[in-house]
């Protein structure tokens, strides 16, 4: 399983594909978890509260507002985070890193959040709007 999963890296080939809409994917595994999302169906619940998510890493993740447990700590300072993602951004604030650029000027950061909240201002788009008058903002 593992080399011919890997080979699809350099081949971009996708042989897994849904029969419900065009999603396409590399392992049966995560055409399985795609399916969750026609179905609704959530199969991974929380023995703790109502939680119920379709991935097992969903529900891993979230026992930890139960337990307070912080697993992904920096080596660096006494940051402790709950996702391996948050890690690897804190990381950046260490190095002064910005891997994220606009193309349009000299911004840069180090979540695609912020740098897509960042294009908004090139547009003048402005998606926050009042409910009770006009006003608009980003």
């Amino acid at each position: 399983r593992g080399l011919k999963q890997h080979t699809f890296t350099h081949t971009g080939e996708k042989p897994y594909k849904c029969s419900l809409c065009n999603y396409a994917c590399t392992t049966s595994r995560g055409l399985k978890q795609h399916t969750f999302t026609h179905t609704g169906e959530k199969p991974y619940k929380c023995s703790l509260c109502n939680y119920d998510c379709t991935t097992s890493r969903g529900l891993k993740q979230h026992t930890f507002t139960h337990t307070g447990e912080k697993p992904y700590k920096c080596s660096l300072c006494n940051f402790a985070c709950t996702k391996k993602y948050s890690l690897t951004t804190h990381m950046l604030t260490h190095t002064g890193e910005k891997p994220y650029k606009c193309s349009l000027c000299s911004f840069a950061c180090t979540t695609y959040y912020n740098l897509k909240r960042h294009a908004i201002t090139h547009t003048g788009e402005k998606p926050y709007k009042c409910s009770l008058c006009s006003y608009a903002c980003t």
